[in-house]
């Protein structure tokens, strides 16, 4: 949690500038004024520095994701919930999260300067922004279904971050066998698309698409390219579901 208190405390060679900066002083107010106006931008990639990036984009287009098909549901606030009890936030950092998560909600959100300031933040790492979509799609498929304008949106998120449509619809069959996961009713068919190999499939070529998928969602690795700690659940829940997936497999090869 060390990035949070450096974060709140509004440090110059810390804090944003553009959209991203707009998000965090409406959310925390004045004791980030200074920073925010001069739009300092030492430090970029810095291990802190991206962990509040990653923070406050999440929660902020997760509100936009939740607005995209007209009203945000139940569901969708109960998941966002959900992964806000998962993290064990602090008072304050829930506080917050929930104020990016209202941002997001707003018709004007500029989600495409958002997401461009949060890859340059991010330094192009590729699993890190794989695990902000992978978060982005389980707030969308909260409800049990995804709304064409969530679709929609969240193949521009893709676009913007550097993902084909083929690789977000990808990421949403690894979340659609989470969720069967979860439930123990995980089918063969459903196992095969969360590694992204058919049946035919060789022995080796899934072997290799596991440990491919177990590297880029490995927690260890993402928290040490700028995962705040908090969201270390996450990813471990993530790489669980992964080797459930592959244990099913290897049952029947």
């Amino acid at each position: 949690m060390a990035w949070w208190g450096t974060f709140i405390g509004g440090t110059l060679g810390f804090v944003f500038g553009g959209p991203l900066g707009a998000i965090i002083g409406a959310a925390l107010g004045g004791n980030l004024d200074r920073g925010i106006k001069m739009g300092d931008q030492a430090g970029l990639g810095n291990q802190e520095r991206v962990q509040a990036a990653f923070f406050t984009t999440t929660f902020s287009v997760m509100g936009h994701v939740a607005k995209a098909d007209g009203h945000v549901s139940a569901q969708e606030i109960s998941s966002a919930r959900n992964i806000m009890t998962q993290m064990q936030l602090s008072a304050a950092q829930r506080k917050a999260a929930i104020k990016f998560f209202d941002q997001g909600k707003a018709n004007d959100f500029p989600l495409t300067a958002v997401l461009r300031q949060f890859k340059k933040e991010c330094h192009g790492r590729r699993n890190l922004i794989q695990m902000f979509i992978e978060i982005q799609i389980a707030t969308a498929l909260a409800d049990g279904k995804v709304d064409p304008g969530e679709k929609r949106v969240l193949y521009t998120i893709g676009e913007v971050l550097g993902f084909s449509r083929n690789q977000i619809e990808h990421l949403f069959n690894i979340a659609n066998g989470a969720a069967a996961s979860t439930s123990d009713t995980l089918t063969l068919s459903q196992a095969y698309k969360i590694l992204g190999v058919s049946k035919n499939s060789s022995e080796a070529e899934v072997k290799k698409a596991y440990r491919r998928l177990m590297s880029q969602h490995h927690p260890d690795k993402l928290v040490s390219k700028g995962l705040p700690d908090e969201m270390i659940q996450l990813a471990t829940e993530k790489t669980q579901e992964i080797r459930k997936a592959y244990d099913l497999i290897k049952k029947k090869l």
